[in-house]
């Protein structure tokens, strides 16, 4: 299963905060095993800029982010989907689109830290989102994808929304 590359998509509901810091998360430590893509099911059709500047001072590559529709990716013409991750509990509980090749799913619940009032608190919990993020996603890349079968893989993958700092 190594031989090739694993496209995940991450879902959010707007898709301006959690799912952009996977996907550019995943992007930048996929080692080339990894291809992230991020959607919501009502997007806000802008990125938070809490999540761009922490991506920015983080060294995390930016170009391409943006905030679109997940049924972008239940089109003919979409990347074909390995997995879809939920990173926040109002799109775990939606009907998603039927995603073109039976992608395996799990849930990665991530407080949203767009919602925190206060100019330091927000800034402390984007950090505190995109370290849990990234934790996970560690875990997910360090995965042995091709010495799993498809349902210990599906286990794994969704074991590591159990994760916590």
């Amino acid at each position: 299963m190594a031989d090739r590359t694993f496209n995940v998509l991450f879902l959010c509901t707007g898709n301006s905060a959690r799912s952009i810091l996977a996907e550019a998360s995943l992007n930048h430590k996929g080692r080339g095993l990894f291809r992230a893509f991020s959607a919501g099911s009502h997007p806000t059709g802008r990125i938070n800029p809490g999540a761009l500047e922490l991506l920015e001072r983080l060294q995390i590559p930016t170009e391409g982010l943006r905030s679109k529709a997940w049924d972008e990716f239940a089109q003919s013409d979409a990347p074909p989907l390995d997995f879809v991750i939920t990173v926040c509990d109002n799109a775990a509980g939606e009907a998603c689109p039927v995603w073109p090749g039976q992608p395996m799913t799990a849930h990665w619940g991530v407080a949203d830290p767009a919602h925190v009032e206060g100019l330091l608190e927000r800034a402390n919990a984007f950090r505190d989102a995109f370290r849990l993020l990234s934790r996970r996603i560690d875990l997910l890349t360090n995965l042995p994808v091709d010495s799993l079968n498809r349902m210990a893989l599906r286990k794994e993958v969704r074991d590591i929304g159990q994760v916590s700092e």
